[in-house]
């Protein structure tokens, strides 16, 4: 099996938990955040839905640069339109693997600052580690926030304590 093979299933599963989660924040809870250090649920769940674009920014590049091109810091008015971030970010991530080879994935690929190289490693890992791990360690925050805010978690890997 191709390795984007692998990685479209993952990213198309992990997809169905992420909706579900973010289909749960309250609208008008964006700004609410646990502690003062905390990012608002709504930031946090505006960089939960821009994660995928890492995928796509990896594969159709040889690096990418900080210096070059910021991290924004969005924010979305409601739920449908965080949605629909969502739903844009991991189409074009699909789309990115679909045209990948196992060749391409193996190649390094540079996150930079500057001439500063912050990090290289294998695309298929940088893939796997600043993409999908990135988003379930956040999508994780999200669920402590929803916790806080009583409203009920939906299960990830199986029901959630709020599911019968």
């Amino acid at each position: 099996m191709p390795q984007k093979d692998a990685l479209i299933a993952e990213l198309k599963t992990e997809a169905v938990n992420t909706r579900k989660m973010l289909e749960k924040i309250p609208e008008d809870k964006f700004a609410w955040k646990p502690h003062e250090k905390s990012m608002t649920i709504g930031r946090l769940a505006a960089h939960v839905a821009e994660i995928p674009i890492w995928v796509d920014r990896t594969v159709s590049a040889d690096y990418f640069d900080f210096a070059t091109a910021p991290m924004l810091r969005n924010t979305y008015e409601n739920t449908a339109v965080l949605l629909k971030i969502f739903e844009e970010k991991q189409a074009r991530a699909i789309v990115a693997l679909q045209h990948a080879s196992d060749e391409m994935l193996n190649e390094r690929f540079e996150v930079r600052r500057g001439e500063e190289v912050v990090f290289a490693m294998p695309r298929k890992v940088l893939i796997r580690n600043f993409a999908f791990n990135h988003l379930i360690h956040h999508r994780g925050q999200l669920s402590v926030y929803l916790r806080l805010l009583d409203v009920p978690v939906p299960g990830m890997y199986g029901p959630s304590a709020d599911e019968k």
